[in-house]
């Protein structure tokens, strides 16, 4: 069975950066990645970025410019580049993405997995 975890989260102060990463772990063979969400306290998940499988993404318009999603294809992991982080920032962070597992020559899917979440807090 495979997973998402997150990690990368933390404490920073205004203005300053993060990188957070998704790995896909276990016994997959490879994940597509889907995007980034985020859930402040209070508030529903929120759509922060997404990448389709020919490398398009879309951003959040409170975040555009300074938010970056990418991917590493041979590593099963995706990334979310933060710059200029703002106090609204602050939330829970989640990936999403499907996960590929392969038996021989057959491929299987478990679609739209979430990884457990990272804590990121934006704070002077």
């Amino acid at each position: 069975q495979g997973q998402l975890v997150e990690s990368g989260g933390g404490l920073v102060q205004p203005g300053g950066s993060l990188r957070l990463s998704c790995l896909g772990s276990g016994n997959i063979f490879s994940i597509n990645a889907k995007g980034w969400y985020r859930q402040a306290p209070g508030k529903r998940r929120e759509l922060v970025a997404t990448m389709t499988g020919d490398g398009s993404t879309n951003y959040a318009d409170s975040v555009k410019g300074r938010f970056t999603i990418s991917r590493d294809n041979a590593n099963n992991t995706v990334y979310l580049q933060m710059n200029s982080l703002k106090p609204e920032d602050t939330a829970v962070y989640y990936c999403n993405a499907d996960l590929v597992y392969k038996l021989g020559s057959v491929k299987f899917y478990e679609y739209d997995v979430w990884g457990q979440g990272t804590q990121v807090t934006v704070s002077s």
